[in-house]
């Protein structure tokens, strides 16, 4: 983090300081903040930026040694409980009176995301005098928007998974043309494969589902229940990845097949749906940035959710709109498209990114259906940088 830029935006919103905590991985904003990843923290562990002054970390004796140098400030250990609280409390004590301070806090768990510090921990600052806020801007502003490197590997993922995904439909075509039977474990290998061959990594293999499988937006293909893809076959396949260093960017992208040259009028309508709502989605971030206009998180998912209600499948449409795009994770901290799950107040700001992925879900009809772009918040709007499927692939 920019530590200056950090303070001068405390003083700008009133708070008194942000305090980061992590027990074991519970709260990888905080580890993230520190670039900690990586290292070996068994123990609880504190760093206070505060608005005016040098940051402060608190950590436990035996892990002095596990923060690595371009961690900040001064050092400050414990090793019993009471010593724990007792230096905590000297922590805090420097701040001013009635402090207001941010932390990995939403109230009423509003944001999962955003509540990764326990509540006991929570009541502990609080005791100590502290008024807690939720540090969901700061989070937003410092730790999520993506700089040129990370625009760069968004750009090169995109390119090797849009490949990767022409190439999985290519090979169910030549596999229906030769007579032989491929699998949807079959495709996903196959991906796997080509994401290596790219040097991209992933958190968790694609997605690939036929018909009704596809209306289940997280189902996993299994050599346990082998389902072969035949013509006349629904194919989805979503599947997201990033380069290998650290700072790189996912990208995420969902399509639709038809093994055939004519998909039943059902799919195309459906198809047609999902596709509108995600480009008035789209239509709506580029309109409010010609009006100078920031929207936040749960507008765009109204507008997206609204088309697909029109058109009567407002029930079938199951999830958010869109979730933040990460470097750690496919799933970011940032803002989410999202009305439905949260109430998303953040606002879409310049340096974010994040996917518009609008599906519609019939599983008695034994159709599934999702189409997904990525977006980039840019310097001169928003921004998508891969192919956007107007149509069913035909896979033939």
């Amino acid at each position: 983090m920019d530590i200056a830029a950090l303070q001068r935006t405390l003083r700008e919103e009133r708070l008194d300081g942000w305090l980061l905590y992590d027990f074991r991985g519970q709260n990888p904003i905080a580890r993230d903040a520190l670039g900690l990843a990586g290292h070996m923290l068994t123990r609880r562990w504190f760093y206070l930026v505060p608005a005016q002054g040098a940051p402060k970390l608190l950590c436990h004796a035996i892990e002095l040694g596990n923060f690595p140098d371009e961690v900040e400030g001064e050092r400050v250990t414990y090793s019993s409980w009471q010593s724990l609280r007792e230096k905590l409390e000297r922590l805090v004590s420097a701040l001013p009176p009635d402090p207001r301070v941010a932390m990995e806090y939403c109230a009423l768990a509003a944001i999962p995301t955003l509540s990764r510090v326990d509540a006991g921990t929570v009541e502990l600052i609080r005791q100590l005098g502290v008024q807690v806020i939720s540090s969901a801007d700061l989070v937003q502003r410092f730790l999520c928007r993506w700089g040129p490197h990370q625009l760069a590997s968004h750009v090169r993922a995109l390119r090797a998974i849009d490949d990767a995904k022409d190439a999985a439909f290519e090979q169910i075509a030549l596999a229906q043309r030769d007579g032989r039977e491929i699998t949807e474990t079959t495709v996903q290998r196959f991906l796997v494969q080509e994401l290596a061959r790219a040097r991209l990594q992933t958190d968790h293999p694609p997605i690939v589902a036929i018909n009704g499988h596809a209306a289940d937006p997280h189902y996993e293909p299994s050599d346990a229940r082998p389902t072969p893809v035949r013509p006349g076959d629904l194919v989805l396949i979503d599947l997201w990845a990033k380069g290998e260093k650290p700072a790189d960017a996912y990208a995420d992208i969902t399509w639709v097949g038809f093994c055939g040259d004519r998909p039943p009028p059902g799919a195309e309508e459906i198809f047609r749906i999902v596709a509108e709502a995600r480009d008035e989605g789209l239509a709506a971030l580029r309109t409010a940035w010609s009006n100078e206009q920031v929207l936040e998180g749960w507008e765009v998912d109204r507008v997206v959710r609204g088309r697909i209600a029109e058109s009567g499948y407002g029930e079938r449409f199951l999830h958010r709109t869109g979730h933040s795009l990460g470097t750690s994770d496919v799933h970011g901290d940032g803002a989410n498209l999202d009305d439905l799950e949260t109430h998303d107040t953040r606002p879409l700001v310049q340096g974010l990114a994040f996917s518009i992925e609008p599906g519609i879900y019939l599983p008695q009809e034994g159709l599934g259906v999702r189409t997904e772009i990525d977006v980039v918040m840019t310097g001169d709007g928003p921004q998508v940088f891969s192919k956007v499927q107007q149509e069913l692939v035909r896979i033939r």
